[in-house]
């Protein structure tokens, strides 16, 4: 087995990045304090062709340093706004008819593998902040929570880790084929 160089693994041009047809979802982080999980956000965001990320409350904007870091040139890929208020975010996603999703533990939430997006819809993956969680107020009018199944000890994944791993069920995971091993 041979690692593959990055001129092998065709990936788009940033031109092209913007042209092509995204994904119908929106990441919105819900005053998330890391720079750098809004980082991971953009990069994985990119990953996924998705359409937008909307940054509320206190969760910082580019161009920063620190974001940068760990966006390796994401920001420059994948659209983005600020939002001052989480639910103003919600109306505007609910409006242009976005699902809207709150990955939190919550009571009557589904567990993600038994999540099957629809490809007729739009979705919105709302992720809080890395202590408090999504603010009850933003749960409160969300559509469904969804729920990442843990297994040890903490409480929680970390928010660039659920991120990925919502964005690869919901754009993959029905769709992956099944591996031989």
């Amino acid at each position: 087995m041979r690692k593959l160089a990055n001129e092998e693994l065709n990936r788009l041009e940033v031109d092209e990045f913007k042209k092509v047809k995204k994904n119908p979802i929106v990441l919105v982080l819900d005053n998330v304090r890391s720079m750098n999980n809004v980082g991971s956000a953009f990069r994985t965001g990119d990953a996924f062709l998705i359409e937008k990320i909307y940054l509320c409350g206190i969760t910082a904007q580019p161009p920063h340093r620190e974001i940068n870091k760990t966006a390796l040139g994401a920001t420059e890929t994948v659209e983005w706004e600020h939002f001052e208020n989480t639910l103003d975010a919600v109306a505007k996603l609910k409006q242009d008819g976005y699902k809207i999703m709150s990955v939190e533990q919550a009571e009557n939430s589904l567990s993600l593998e038994k999540f099957a997006p629809k490809a007729d819809e739009k979705y919105a993956f709302i992720f809080g902040n890395e202590v408090y969680g999504v603010e009850q107020e933003v749960v409160d009018q969300s559509d469904h929570c969804l729920e990442i199944p843990q297994f040890g000890t903490k409480h929680s994944l970390n928010i660039s880790v659920s991120i990925g791993v919502v964005l690869w069920h919901s754009v993959l995971g029905s769709l992956a084929p099944k591996s031989p091993l």
